[in-house]
């Protein structure tokens, strides 16, 4: 289950405007939404941190560490590293897992002739910007095309007359956010060390990085894993970043131009249902900067540190 978007947007909408003290465009309220859902995110890290040193408790339902790994568990991925090989003086190296392999969204363009730009529909410019992109023509990898201002542009003219001209747009979230453990074989783990630490390993045959007992450095997002002759079989497991949360809408004349919410294209919250009153508080809390009300700032920042207070003692 995720937060519904449209659920939060108006009901941040009808606080702020009941008494008439602003508007918060769409536009604003997504990227304030993304924000939001990032700082969420974070403070599961700190939480954990401070519940490993306080006692707990065996209740079910308020053994607060559990509750956020629980949170947290919506986010944890695994994914394979790929294998770059050793330009002297440089070391080989992994990459990191960059998608966890689950497509954000697709759509299908039927082409038309000498038509060379579709607007998107089913998926929006935001999404494609931070996704891997597969774009195939009857099934077969196509190349000759980019995506910007919301169409999908041909670069090589328009493609032959017919029935069924179809082009299919795949999206994969680079949705890499946290390093967790990188493992070798699936049940070797590797040991993260500092540089300076793996200069002292070096320094005995006994200590000396083995395939049995591995270690790595990681650095400028490379997964340098000692000794270098391990070069397949190494996953990490991650968190992944969510994907941004999109209110997205049609504007039609009937309507005199007002936003109608298009729930095939707007993209939920994907933190837990528990959390949708904190991120409707933290919304306001920003929402009150940009319409300049420091009357919201105050009483959804008390509302936030009164919760975290809680969270944390």
């Amino acid at each position: 289950m995720a937060i519904n978007v449209d659920q939060v947007y108006k009901t941040v909408l009808l606080i702020i405007n009941k008494e008439q003290r602003g508007y918060l465009t769409p536009n604003e309220f997504n990227k304030l939404a993304t924000q939001v859902q990032l700082d969420i995110l974070n403070s599961y890290f700190q939480t954990i941190y401070q519940q490993l040193r306080a006692p707990q408790n065996e209740s079910e339902y308020a053994d607060r560490r559990k509750s956020v790994q629980e949170k947290l568990d919506a986010f944890k991925e695994i994914g394979a590293c790929t294998y770059n090989a050793a330009v002297d003086p440089a070391p080989a190296f992994f990459t990191l897992p960059t998608s966890s392999g689950t497509a954000s969204g697709t759509q299908l363009i039927s082409t038309v002739n000498l038509q060379t730009g579709f607007p998107l529909t089913t998926i929006t410019q935001s999404q494609v910007e931070d996704s891997l992109v597969e774009v195939t023509y009857l099934g077969v990898p196509y190349t000759d095309y980019n995506i910007t201002g919301g169409f999908f542009n041909l670069t090589a003219g328009s493609l032959p007359t017919g029935a069924a001209n179809n082009i299919v747009i795949t999206l994969y979230p680079q949705d890499f956010y946290k390093l967790g453990t990188v493992l070798y074989k699936n049940d070797r783990e590797v040991e993260p060390i500092q540089r300076n630490k793996f200069a002292l390993l070096n320094l005995s045959p006994i200590s000396k990085p083995s395939e049995n007992f591995p270690v790595y450095l990681f650095e400028q997002n490379k997964i340098i894993i000692y000794p270098q002759t391990i070069s397949l079989n190494v996953q990490a497991t991650y968190i992944k970043k969510p994907a941004n949360p999109t209110w997205n809408f049609t504007s039609e004349a009937a309507t005199n131009f007002t936003y109608i919410w298009d729930p095939a294209t707007s993209v939920n919250f994907e933190l837990a249902p528990v959390e949708q009153t904190n991120v409707i508080i933290r919304i306001l809390r920003y929402a009150g900067v940009v319409i300049e009300d420091p009357t919201i700032i105050q009483i959804a920042s008390q509302d936030i540190q009164q919760s975290d207070i809680n969270s944390k003692s």
